[in-house]
């Protein structure tokens, strides 16, 4: 009687000898200023450039906002604060602490986005 289970056979490749695909990390493509590290780096610069320019944006609206307030609504100007008058506190002290304010969000976002770019270049 024929053996019912089929007979095994083993295949293997002629080609033993050849290259394997190398991953390159992507760290060695920035150092060796790549096409591929080109597009990483450029990257990293457009969202700093943005989050740069939303910043200053912001800083402008505000800052830049306050002398038009006083200009579209002139009753304000007469307003007094501790015998100092408005615009004067607000463009003399209040503006510093929003300056820091968006200086230190600032900064947070930038490194935020720094370690998301060096995430991408561990995980390849």
């Amino acid at each position: 009687m024929p053996d019912p289970s089929p007979r095994r056979v083993r295949v293997t490749s002629p080609r033993t000898g050849a290259a394997r695909v190398q991953r390159v990390p992507v760290a060695r493509e920035i150092e060796a200023q790549t096409a591929l590290g080109e597009v990483y780096m450029s990257s990293l610069l457009r969202s700093q450039l943005r989050l740069a320019l939303l910043a200053l944006a912001t800083l402008a609206v505000v800052v830049g906002g306050i002398p038009l307030l006083f200009w579209l609504a002139p009753e304000l100007s007469s307003v007094e604060v501790l015998a100092v008058p408005l615009p004067w506190l607000l463009l003399a002290f209040a503006v510093y602490p929003f300056l820091l304010a968006i200086g230190w969000l600032y900064v947070r976002a930038a490194e935020r986005n720094e370690r998301a770019f060096t995430d991408v270049l561990d995980r390849s």
